[in-house]
């Protein structure tokens, strides 16, 4: 093929995927098309351009046909793109699964901050940021981890708005005035001036991602990567990767002890399942069988943790050694009664009313454990704006209900039921 050939080929290719990138916004899709689809096709429209004028100045020189591209980069990864944005993050089942049953995925970025030399991604202070939602229950867990492990200047946060629309989470911007908190901003890295939304972040680190946009990120500033998205080896990661560089009183603060592993990993399958994801499977059934097993485990699993509490001596899961087994069961059960009773009808009883243990046991790491567990960490108007006006198919006209009020109650009151009055 000689260059005038080629170069008008290259330019009928940049003009096709013009025309489709056109055609989609006329159609009202181009807000859901990403970023890279969008880079792709205009760096199509530069060749376009540049090849239609190296053809007319030269007509001897030789090169290869564009098909490679067209059929192997550009075609997939604009098709996948319309298949992957325009399928509703919302559907929290799949349209068409009969079972009616929430089935969360798995996280993608599984990398981990290593001490090790020569670590791809080593532990170096101040090298790391943290994308979290203050509504989020599996973000919540790093960011009471950081807290724990007074690890605030090592890695640095930032919270998106407490609103998930059809783009998933977006970044907060200087104008919303409804969304408090510390470091609930825009994207404060460099170079992400023109981020939006987290998706932004993901298609970045992976320009053939597919899956949800989840928090937590945990996020290499200098490699400009995504590390991780899950949450419960972000937990553990901080919870000792940075120790030789910590002050004593944090290094020692060991949320995974050796000598109660066996025990923390075991009560992590069943409160992962039956608690931390049964509100979500009990809250997002679609069929009545679905919404009656999954919240009948629910409480049979909280029955189970009223068990363990009162026995335990506490004041925390296993007696007087705050553990992961804590931190994990804390960022649902404090969600419970604003949200999980009415949002997700999981009613069978509430926690101020129905599980004494339980209600001492999270007003402790609440009230006496303020600095991590306390208002720098639960922020009640994200966490019940979110769910009550990002649910819409179970919430469709976005009401927050007003209480339970309050939020958390003091350490020495209860409802007039307990009291009995």
């Amino acid at each position: 093929m000689n260059f005038r050939t080629g170069s008008q080929a290259i330019a009928k290719l940049a003009d096709t995927y013009s025309c489709a990138l056109t055609s989609l916004t006329k159609g009202g899709l181009s807000q859901r098309l990403s970023s890279p689809v969008k880079n792709y096709t205009n760096q199509y429209r530069g060749y376009s351009i540049a090849t239609r004028t190296l053809g007319q100045a030269s007509s001897t020189s030789r090169i290869k046909t564009p098909s490679i591209i067209d059929s192997k980069i550009l075609t997939p990864l604009l098709f996948n793109r319309m298949s992957s944005t325009t399928s509703k993050i919302t559907n929290w089942v799949a349209p068409g699964d009969k079972s009616g049953e929430f089935k969360r995925q798995a996280s993608s970025f599984r990398e981990c901050i290593s001490d090790a030399p020569g670590a791809k991604f080593p532990a170096e202070k101040g090298r790391y940021h943290l994308y979290v939602s203050y509504a989020c229950p599996w973000a919540h867990r790093t960011l009471l981890a950081r807290k724990l492990k007074g690890l605030e200047d090592f890695v640095s946060f930032s919270v998106v708005h407490w609103h998930m629309g059809e783009k998933g989470w977006r970044f907060a911007t200087p104008s919303d005035q409804d969304a408090a908190g510390e470091n609930v901003i825009p994207d404060p890295l460099p170079g992400h001036e023109g981020y939006t939304h987290l998706r932004d972040l993901y298609f970045a680190a992976d320009a053939n991602y597919a899956g949800r946009f989840t928090v937590p990120v945990l996020f290499d500033k200098v490699a400009n990567t995504i590390v991780n998205n899950e949450s419960s080896e972000i937990l553990r990661m901080f919870g000792t990767v940075f120790n030789s560089q910590l002050p004593a009183e944090y290094a020692a603060v060991d949320l995974y002890p050796e000598a109660l592993r066996a025990q923390i990993d075991e009560a992590g399958v069943w409160t992962y399942d039956l608690i931390n994801n049964g509100v979500y499977k009990s809250g997002f059934a679609t069929t009545q069988e679905a919404y009656d097993r999954n919240v009948v485990a629910l409480f049979e699993a909280l029955d189970r943790v009223e068990g363990v509490l009162k026995g335990s001596g506490g004041p925390f899961f296993f007696g007087d050694v705050l553990t992961e087994t804590d931190v994990r069961l804390f960022v649902t059960l404090i969600r419970f009664d604003p949200v999980y009773v009415q949002h997700f009808k999981c009613n069978i009883r509430d926690i101020r009313g129905g599980y004494p243990a339980i209600h001492r046991w999270m007003r402790n790491l609440y009230w006496n454990h303020a600095a991590a567990f306390g208002p720098a960490t639960t922020n009640f108007l994200h966490i019940k704006n979110h769910y009550t006006k990002s649910h819409t198919q179970i919430n469709p006209f976005s009401i927050c209900p007003v209480g339970p009020l309050p939020d958390i109650l003091p350490l020495d009151e209860e409802v007039a039921a307990v009291k009995g009055v």
